[in-house]
């Protein structure tokens, strides 16, 4: 059992209306201010449990932040899961990640906020929530997939491919924030991924040929 797993075994055991208000509280401040001002105790009093509460279930400030990002992003997970069901076309399940996640994070700017200016990267790294595994697997199998049947560039991995792929959507996400988010952010999300597409895909016959292939099984 890996630290993420004891972690959600402990917190089994929290009242989940108090568990909500505690993330709640993580999810106002710290999205509002840098790491080390808050405070746990102004948390406590933010989500009205007591201080010996957060440190029964939680431990530390960094815990308490960590795990409720996972929640968060297990969220976007499950999102993702449910509406890629009965998607064939690599580009279509592709397509709809990317809106999906501008989507998510423009419906949830706080969180995106916190992982921008609140997330000590060397910190979290160290954690098993930084790798997020449910998360990762669905871009990693889509990709992967993918790659294997000839649609994306075979001379990079799928690692290299992901890496690609979260630079151009972080980077919209991040920039969207620092603008003030005054439009909508998936707004773009089509052209965008147009242009993302056309930079991972192969451009061959092969690919063609696959995609035609699987959107004609799809149509009849």
């Amino acid at each position: 059992m890996n630290a993420t797993e004891q972690r959600e075994q402990i917190l089994a055991g929290m009242d989940p209306d108090t568990r909500r208000r505690i993330e709640e509280a993580v999810l106002q401040l710290f999205s509002q201010q840098e790491f080390h001002r808050v405070k746990l105790i102004d948390i406590a009093t933010a989500a009205q449990v007591s201080l010996q509460t957060i440190y029964k279930y939680y431990g530390s400030k960094e815990t308490l932040l960590f795990t409720s990002l996972d929640a968060w992003l297990g969220d976007l997970a499950r999102r993702m899961i449910d509406h890629l069901q009965g998607i064939e076309n690599y580009k279509d399940r592709l397509r709809k990640v990317f809106w999906l996640m501008l989507d998510y994070f423009e419906n949830n700017p706080q969180v995106a906020q916190i992982i921008m200016s609140s997330v000590y990267l060397n910190t979290w790294r160290r954690d098993d929530t930084f790798r997020q595994p449910e998360l990762m697997s669905i871009f990693l199998k889509v990709l992967g997939e993918g790659r294997a049947q000839g649609v994306f560039n075979d001379e990079v991995d799928e690692k290299d491919l992901l890496d690609f792929f979260l630079g151009v959507a972080t980077r919209k996400i991040t920039m969207w924030l620092v603008r003030g988010g005054n439009e909508p952010l998936a707004q773009k999300a089509p052209i965008l991924f147009e242009m993302l597409w056309r930079a991972i895909a192969r451009d061959d016959s092969r690919a063609r040929e696959w995609n035609a292939a699987v959107n004609e099984a799809a149509a009849s």
